[in-house]
């Protein structure tokens, strides 16, 4: 049905310019373009909400055969919302939309913009569910990637969208304005492409699938056009941008943006067209399935054993897309310093390296691969991500790298390095980042995570998965940081009550370790008792074997942090009384000429005669 497909192109529309107009007022412009910005994020909304909205009912006019003004079409669009996963899907899109409506209409500061974000990221996430067949293999990273896909596509376009509506109040802003767009532009292109890459693999068999059929076909002009807008983009940023404090610098500026919007929302309808034809490809649900394939979405992996733990690997391309940003941009932060001439010390480099290269086996590797079928697999998993990893990168002190290479901004707009002030000098990271709040934070997160239903929705959910690592990464990071990072954060504690709060956490671990490994109760029953593995041990006894592996992995990074704090206590101790004795020498031990002096007074009234001799 063409209307479906016109209102798909309407609602990403609609998206994007939600997406570009908060990206402008969240870190771009201010004053009257940032007015204009959130004008722009407010109408987008509406626009969505239209598009959706004509998308859910033409979805359902297609599949009950039913036109909208028959009489029984109301309680067959109820039933296709209430009873289907898509259906489901394109009424919470449409929730998400009014939600989003009403967060931009409050839209007045930055911060305001960056919260606006959050009902945009569900929508796009229902999106992204119902854009690949639920049981194809390969369902996980369809999903993870159109997400990717369709969150890039949305900055990229957006972007151009709210710029060009609010050139005309720019000024003398417009080269910050057009430079720093065309920076976040780029990374959302990076992101199409490596996205589009990934689903690609999944729809089309091989190379002459794109010229023999008809979704090749498409893809291909959708290719040329993304590649038409990418090489559009590079000129604009070495020829027209140059020019744009120049007298006529505004119109070569306005055609640019003028094609590359055009080429932008050419790609956009084309990829509605391609999301309602047949791939290549077709995903098709395995007949059959084993329990495992039901419950994953992937086969049961081989027996684990040292080899395997080396060679099982899974693509979670969100998670590998940005812990590659993270390096990518750590690394340029290093060589910013240098050109500069400021010195970064290299193990701190290679300690930040080394511990998103631990992430990327975590996420990617056998503890993927092996978490989601086993606890044991799960929790070697999760106590890397808490325990191991934050070590490196706390000592690589990657904010305070940020606040040295990323330049300051004189404007009043927020750059990178405000808006990580802003984060980490807030009342919440505060508190959150308190030695004790930390450490609290660290213990009753595994208690309230694994004794509750979040443990299973996490198994169940990509979205919950992704979430469950971000939280753990960062509370390891918190209370490391909190004894001893040198990163921002709140007054640390004296150096005793680092060792008390180290010695209670180890205690801790202890005891969820031994509970674990005590208890006949199965943990996530629907889930790791329905898994059907041939191989290992059972799932009361894999939980049991888990919970020991909590214990041991628990114990030797506090151990080693421990050791840290100690040596970090010692290296204070020896700075203090370095610092001691010059002062004595600079004061002549006045300090202790003066302690001397009272004690000879002292000496002096105790032998004087009292009154009363």
């Amino acid at each position: 049905m063409m209307l479906v497909t016109v209102a798909a192109v309407v609602r990403d529309l609609g998206v994007a310019a939600v997406v570009g107009g908060l990206l402008l007022v969240a870190t771009v412009v201010r004053g009257a373009p940032a007015e204009r910005a959130a004008q722009v994020a407010r109408i987008g909304a509406l626009v969505w909400i239209v598009g959706a909205g004509v998308f859910l009912v033409g979805s359902s006019v297609e599949i009950s055969q039913m036109g909208p003004f028959d009489p029984d079409f109301g309680a067959q669009l109820w039933s296709f919302v209430a009873d289907t996963d898509a259906g489901r899907a394109y009424g919470l899109n449409v929730l998400a939309a009014v939600a989003t409506s009403m967060v931009v209409t409050l839209v007045r500061t930055p911060s305001g913009a960056a919260w606006g974000f959050a009902p945009v990221a569900y929508g796009l996430g229902l999106q992204a569910m119902v854009g690949y067949v639920t049981g194809a293999p390969g369902h996980h990273l369809a999903v993870t990637s159109l997400y990717v896909h369709l969150a890039s596509s949305a900055v990229w376009l957006g972007l151009l969208i709210a710029l060009v509506a609010a050139r005309k109040r720019l000024g003398s802003d417009a080269t910050s304005a057009a430079e720093r767009v065309s920076r976040m532009a780029l990374w959302a292109a990076a992101a199409i492409v490596a996205s589009g890459a990934a689903n690609a693999w999944l729809r089309v068999g091989s190379v002459t699938d794109l010229f023999t059929t008809t979704y090749g076909r498409i893809l291909t002009v959708k290719l040329l056009l993304v590649s038409g807008a990418i090489a559009l983009a590079a000129w604009h940023r070495r020829v027209t941008m140059p020019r744009l404090g120049s007298a006529d610098g505004r119109h070569p500026l306005s055609r640019v943006l003028a094609w590359n919007l055009a080429l932008l929302v050419a790609v956009a309808g084309i990829g509605g067209v391609l999301s309602r034809t047949t791939p290549a490809v077709p995903a098709t649900v395995v007949p059959n399935p084993s329990p495992a394939f039901l419950l994953t979405g992937y086969p049961l992996p081989p027996r684990p054993d040292a080899i395997q733990w080396i060679l099982q690997w899974r693509l979670e391309i969100l998670s590998a897309l940005v812990i590659l940003a993270l390096v990518v941009v750590y690394l340029r932060w290093v060589a910013r310093l240098r050109r500069r001439g400021d010195d970064w010390p290299w193990p701190r480099t290679a300690g930040f390296v080394a511990g998103m290269a631990g992430l990327v086996w975590i996420t990617q590797g056998a503890p993927a691969v092996y978490g989601v079928v086993t606890f044991s697999g799960h929790m070697i998993g999760h106590m890397l991500i808490a325990m191991a990893v934050p070590l490196p990168i706390v000592y690589a002190a990657p904010v305070t790298l940020a606040l040295r290479a990323l330049p300051g901004r004189t404007d009043g707009t927020r750059g990178p390095r405000e808006w990580i002030r802003a984060i980490v000098e807030s009342r919440w990271m505060r508190f959150l980042a308190h030695p004790v709040v930390a450490a609290v934070n660290f213990a009753v997160s595994l208690l309230v995570f694994y004794y509750s239903p979040l443990f299973e929705f996490t198994l169940r959910n990509p979205v919950g998965h992704l979430w469950m690592i971000v939280h753990f990464a960062l509370v390891g990071y918190l209370f490391v940081n909190a004894l001893v990072g040198i990163d921002p954060g709140p007054k640390r504690p004296a150096y005793p009550m680092r060792v008390l709060l180290l010695f209670a956490t180890m205690a801790f671990h202890a005891f969820f370790g031994v509970s674990l490994t005590m208890s006949q109760v199965l943990l996530a029953p629907r889930w790791f008792g329905l898994m059907g593995r041939d191989w290992g041990a059972d799932a009361i006894t894999d939980q049991q074997y888990g919970g020991s592996l909590a214990w041991g992995l628990g114990e030797v990074p506090v151990i080693v942090l421990a050791i840290g704090v100690l040596v970090a206590w010692r290296r204070d101790d020896a700075r203090t009384a370095k610092r001691k004795d010059r002062e004595a020498v600079r004061t002549g031990n006045a300090d202790l000429a003066e302690y001397n002096t009272m004690l000879g007074e002292l000496a002096k009234s105790d032998d004087a005669p009292s009154p009363g001799r």
